[in-house]
């Protein structure tokens, strides 16, 4: 960039940045062809790192302070520059703050289901979402890998970047891991310290930090959540059966030992298990031969076919079937024979 030589009234004298916003990671202070005064001040606030940039390359950096500009705190820019030792006259250069501050209470979620193996259900596809905090950790790794020279950069500019590779990361991680769909919902917490390990080299590579990441929530395709509560019924069936059939083996036991020479305590106690086993096998049987219920039917007027009462026409001649009508017991109204609610009362059907 050069130096340049102006009127006194394009010189700075004073360079600072009093950060008003909630989302701003980089702000490049507005130069605007004005010319910095060696014996200028520069502020940087906490939570704050101000670096001085040459012809695109990063010059100096500032930490959290107040400074007075000299050839001995610029010393990479001097030389950029190609200044003499002693060098008075104002210069030209870009400076950009970088906000350090944690980012909190920022949203990821999968826009598309993750794909896994799980070894109770087979290939199943799970949904998740929750919250992460980050960052800047390394200000010039950002400025480098991220940022470019931007007038200003805001959080809005990486989410969609971050929650990507925080979704593709808990994908690798669950694969890796090997834990089950079951285990992973019902111990979120020490999963999400796995995918916070994994996910921190990421982050680090992009001058960043990750805070946080919390995972709210894993949710499952309706079928395997109906195939959870399945197998929990089973579960507390099988429990109670076995509870049933060892208090008959128990009572079958304490009856032989009551009356030992009727029929002998062996038959006795074989009488007892063979009722706990009789009450087994029909308990498992009601389970596996439920009858299935009988699909609801209807006669088309034209051809006489029996055809599903959901059929809108007939499969054989074609003939439409007219809409069902139903009538509220309430106020009379006529309505369609699939409505819920009467229009007129709001009574439920």
């Amino acid at each position: 960039m050069g130096i340049f030589f102006g009127k006194r009234n394009q010189f700075l004298k004073v360079i600072e940045w009093k950060d008003d916003s909630k989302s701003t990671i980089v702000y490049r202070y507005p130069i605007d062809g004005d010319q910095i005064m060696f014996g200028s001040k520069l502020t940087v606030r906490e939570s704050q790192v101000a670096i001085f940039v040459n012809k695109g390359k990063i010059a100096d950096v500032f930490g959290p302070g107040l400074y007075t500009l000299s050839a001995s705190n610029l010393p990479i820019l001097t030389k950029l520059l190609s200044l003499p030792y002693g060098f008075k006259s104002p210069f030209y250069a870009e400076v950009y703050y970088i906000n350090t501050k944690q980012f909190t209470n920022q949203k990821w979620g999968t826009s598309n289901p993750i794909t896994m193996r799980d070894k109770d259900f087979g290939t199943i596809r799970l949904r998740g979402y929750g919250t992460y905090s980050f960052k800047v950790e390394n200000a010039e790794t950002f400025l480098k890998e991220v940022f470019g020279t931007n007038g200003s950069y805001e959080t809005e500019d990486i989410e969609q970047y971050l929650k990507s590779m925080i979704v593709s990361n808990i994908s690798d991680t669950i694969a890796e891991s090997k834990i089950g769909a079951l285990d992973i919902a019902s111990n979120l917490g020490e999963f999400n310290k796995l995918a916070k390990e994994k996910l921190s080299e990421d982050f680090a590579q992009l001058g960043l930090k990750l805070v946080n990441l919390v995972i709210e929530n894993v949710s499952f395709p309706e079928e395997v959540e109906k195939a959870i509560d399945q197998r929990s019924s089973m579960g507390v069936l099988k429990d109670s059966m076995d509870t049933y059939v060892k208090f008959q083996s128990a009572k079958a036991i304490e009856e032989a030992a009551k009356n030992p020479g009727v029929g002998g305590m062996g038959a006795n106690i074989g009488a007892g298990l063979a009722v706990g086993e009789m009450v087994r096998e029909s308990i498992r049987n009601s389970n596996s031969e439920k009858p299935k219920a009988d699909t609801p039917k209807k006669v088309c007027p034209s051809c006489g076919t029996e055809v599903k009462v959901t059929a809108k026409f007939c499969p054989e001649c074609g003939q439409k079937f007219a809409a069902e009508k139903k009538v509220c017991p309430s106020c009379g109204t006529e309505m369609k024979g699939t409505a819920k609610f009467c229009p007129e009362c709001g009574k439920k059907m």
